[in-house]
């Protein structure tokens, strides 16, 4: 009796082993492809987007430059806040320039600088923001344009981005 017992613990083990293994090789599911491009944002549409993230930048006392290009790239909008630092107008374009021309949020790319690696080819990549705070703007699952905000740390920049997006609807 012991020896089945034994038998039969070991053809459980073997089993749950056998099933973790075959599981763990399973490949991570493909990430979903990046929204098709639209029809460009119009200049009201841009002016929600603009509003909400003014508004978020004001309640938090950031001085920012807000930029809002069209799905082409074209720039639409831009802002510079008082006291909001000069610099911070080209990079506020760069960040939504990426985010259009890649049709990803900028934070994409700073995550994988951060890894390292073949990673740090994207340092190579014309017009590839690897800042935080460059968001596409997505309109009935269709790319129109993207923000980008600069002034403040990368964090709360996509945070004025994301209520610029979260006004237009």
């Amino acid at each position: 009796m012991r020896i089945e017992r034994l038998l039969s613990l070991m053809f459980g083990t073997a089993l749950v082993l056998a099933a973790s293994c075959a599981s763990a090789q399973q490949p991570a599911a493909p990430p979903p492809p990046p929204p098709l491009y639209g029809t460009p944002i119009s200049l009201e549409q841009a002016k929600k987007v603009m509003a909400g993230a003014e508004a978020e930048a004001k309640k938090n006392n950031w001085n920012v430059v807000i930029a809002v290009l069209d799905s082409g790239g074209n720039l639409v909008m831009l802002q510079r806040m008082d006291g909001a630092q000069f610099g911070s107008v080209e990079v506020a374009k760069e960040k939504a320039y990426s985010a259009v021309a890649f049709r990803r949020p900028t934070k994409a790319f700073e995550d994988a600088l951060g890894q390292g690696g073949v990673n740090l080819r994207i340092l190579k990549l014309p017009g590839a923001s690897p800042l935080e705070g460059g968001l596409p703007i997505v309109v009935d699952g269709k790319l129109v344009g993207g923000v980008g905000v600069s002034g403040v740390l990368a964090t709360q920049d996509a945070q004025i981005g994301r209520a610029g997006i979260e006004n237009l609807k």
